[in-house]
This record gives C-alpha cells, sequence and structure tokens, in this order.
C-alpha cells in the first residue's frame, strides 16, 4: 500500500476477492480515519449506470478530496469498458491509491499488460484451501472434513449455508451458471452454449488425464458431435481465462523443455467440479486428489507442471525461484508393484530436490523411502512449506 502502484486481485468469482477489498477499507480507516475511500462494485445496482472510462472518471472525479489520502476501490472492473485509461491517468497523476479486482485473467493479459505494463502488481485469489476450510466451518482435523473438502470445495460463502448436499449443491450450481454467464459467455461472445457445458462436463469428467484439443475432437466426433479444434482451443481459452479450469502443461524433466502438445486441465474449486455430475469416491477419488494437490501446490505459489521423465510420468513438478519439487499422487500402495511405480518413478530423478508421494494410505504414510517423503493427503494439504 501507498507505494504509487496499481494493486489488482484477481481469481474466480465468490472466492473471497470483494471480503478482502472491505477488510482494505477498514484496515485504511482504522490506520487514517482522515482518509477518504470510494469504492466501486459493478456487482451492485447503484453501480449499473458506470459503463465506460467516461462514466468512471465522472464518478470518481466527484468523489476525489483535495488536501487528503484519496483510496479508489473497483470491484470486477473488467465490466467497465476503457476502465484501463482511467487507471493509466489517476496513476500518472497520483491522484489516488488504486485497488482493484477482477474475475478474468484476459484483463490481466491484455487491457492491463498492454496500459499498465510495470505499473501493476497482480495478487492471486483463490479458494479456500484445507486449513482454512476448518477454520471456516469450524471442523476437527480428521477423515470426515477432508471427504467434505473434497466434496464440496472452497468456496467462502459455503460456511454460512452449512455443508448439506441439497443446499450446498444448489448455491454451487448458481455460482457455476453466474461465471458461465458473465465470465465466459457474455464476456468471449460465446455463441455454442450448448457446446460450451457439455466442454465443461467432459474436462470435469476427465480430470488429471492428459488430452489435447485434438483428442477432444475425435471423442465429439465418435459421438457424432462435429467442433473445430480451433473452436475447441477458444472455448478452453475462454473458461481460463474465467479461472474456472486451469491448464497444466507437461515439461521435460532433463531439459525443462515444455511440450506443443498433451496438457492437464483442474478446476480452481472442487465443488464447482463436483456440482456438474453425481460424485462417485470410489470412481473419483484419484482425481479428486490430484485436483486438490494441484490446487495446493498454486497457493503455496508455485508453478505447476506435469512431468515427463523418458516414457514415465511424474503427476506434479512444482518451481518456485528456482527451487523443485517432484509429487505422485496414488490412492492406496497395496502392493509391492505399485510401490514401485509410485516411488521408482521419482528415484529415476537424478537431483536433490524434494520429493513426495502422495495418499490416502495413512496407515503406512509418515515414512521416508529413500530420501521420498510418503505423506498423507490430510497432512500434505496442510503444508506451508514443502
Amino acid at each position: 500500500m501507498d507505494k504509487g502502484i496499481i494493486k489488482v486481485l484477481t481469481g474466480q468469482r465468490r472466492v473471497g476477492k470483494s471480503y478482502i477489498l472491505m477488510q482494505l477499507i477498514k484496515d485504511i480507516k482504522q490506520a487514517n480515519p482522515e482518509a477518504n475511500t470510494i469504492y466501486i462494485n459493478k456487482e451492485l445496482e447503484e453501480f449499473r449506470s458506470i459503463h465506460d472510462d467516461a462514466d468512471l472518471f465522472s464518478y470518481a472525479n466527484e468523489r476525489i478530496l483535495p488536501g487528503v489520502k484519496n483510496y479508489l476501490f473497483i470491484d470486477e472492473i473488467q465490466d467497465i469498458k476503457g476502465f484501463e485509461h482511467v487507471l493509466r491517468s489517476y496513476q500518472a497523476e497520483m491522484k489516488c491509491e488504486i485497488i482493484c479486482t477482477g474475475s478474468n485473467a484476459k484483463m490481466l493479459s491484455s487491457e492491463l499488460s498492454t496500459y499498465l505494463s510495470g505499473r501493476y502488481i497482480e495478487f492471486r485469489i483463490h479458494s479456500l484451501n484445507y486449513s482454512e476450510f476448518l477454520e471456516f466451518h469450524q471442523l476437527s482435523d480428521d477423515d470426515k472434513a477432508l471427504r467434505q473438502f473434497l466434496t464440496y470445495g472452497g468456496l467462502p460463502y459455503l460456511s454460512r449455508l452449512g455443508l448439506e448436499d441439497e443446499l450446498a449443491i444448489e448455491y454451487l450450481k448458481n455460482v457455476y451458471s453466474t461465471i458461465l454467464l458473465k465470465d465466459v459467455i457474455s464476456r468471449e461472445n460465446i455463441r455454442n452454449v450448448d457446446f460450451l457445458e457439455t466442454l465443461v462436463e467432459y474436462i470435469a469428467d476427465n480430470v488429471g488425464s492428459l488430452f489435447s484439443a485434438s483428442n477432444i475432437h475425435k471423442y465429439l466426433k465418435s459421438q457424432k458431435v462435429d467442433i473445430s479444434v480451433n473452436l475447441i482451443i477458444n472455448y478452453l481459452r475462454a473458461l481460463s481465462n474465467a479461472f474456472i479450469i486451469h491448464k497444466v502443461r507437461r515439461i521435460d524433466i532433463k531439459g525443462l523443455k515444455k511440450f506443443e502438445i498433451g496438457d492437464k486441465f483442474f478446476f480452481e474449486d472442487l465443488g464447482l467440479r463436483n456440482c456438474l455430475q453425481n460424485i462417485d469416491f470410489s470412481r473419483d477419488i484419484h482425481k479428486l486428489m490430484e485436483n486438490c494437490i494441484y490446487q495446493h501446490l498454486q497457493i503455496l505459489g508455485y508453478e505447476v507442471y506435469v512431468g515427463q521423465l523418458d516414457n514415465l510420468e511424474i503427476d506434479f513438478v512444482g518451481i518456485k525461484k528456482g527451487r523443485k519439487v517432484y509429487i505422485q499422487s496414488t490412492y492406496l500402495i497395496p502392493d509391492e508393484k505399485t510401490h514401485e511405480r509410485e516411488f521408482g518413478n521419482l528415484l529415476k530423478i537424478a537431483d536433490s530436490y524434494p520429493k513426495y508421494v502422495v495418499s490416502m494410505d495413512a496407515f503406512n504414510a509418515g515414512g521416508n523411502y529413500q530420501g521420498i517423503h510418503h505423506v498423507y493427503l490430510r497432512d500434505f494439504l496442510k503444508m506451508s512449506e514443502l
């Protein structure tokens, strides 16, 4: 704060960005009661008349006060056409401190990076991690709570509704529909809505699987649905821009070269994934585990990739500040063959960075095999450092 640089909070809708703005306003008022805070929330009816940069200039200029510290908070700024012109002008004139939120990654890659390069800093806001989930819902750290986390995900507002199937799932479905309508269909001018919904359901059913737009195209063709590869790529990009899903690319562990084809997709929030279909733990547990491990690595600040070592796959390679971590995810390790596959792949990596096998095998977890940590999923999700 107070460094003259624009702060942008990004992330999927309903992860808590607006609430963080409210907390910042409260902190500012406590530190400086004379400060003037201007708040605009494009999701509220009273701000519906602010359509573009001219409206934003008019509204903010009337409320900026001389002789005091001014703070401009704008929630869901991507809904104001040409907002970047206002931000650039105010930042150049040092008229006010600017803090805003956005629910579309395209805003950063186009509008902000084009007009405000080097003048803003991004803070990614994620849904609750497992420890925060326990705190919000006042739950004990046990296997029942872990199952609830894997089922309902980490959207903060669920703590007001309770973790009852009917109400929670209905809320999650409504959030999903809102994101799809506002941040994908409307913003990206999507025309084939039926196909978009089918594509999300396909990704939900194939979480953690390697596939490409071409593979999806072939699958759809087998189902008598003829959609071009380019359209599939555009729709995947639109879903990623709205933070509903995240694309995870493959890299060659030996040279960290990125492969051009064969990606995995994971959901920002497991609750939104699970509200699209009836969850079956016996069938889906591997997908849920991989998705929440990916989420946790992201929250810890890692760039996340799928690792390729010759013909072997490493589920996750996390890179942060030049340091790496390798992770294999497996449900149980019932026999020597599974043990050899999960630990053996990691043993073939010729460096000394941390390596983990994460499983639901609570009885055998907690040990160390030739330098590789075997961690129970519940314990892994509480780790703040790897």
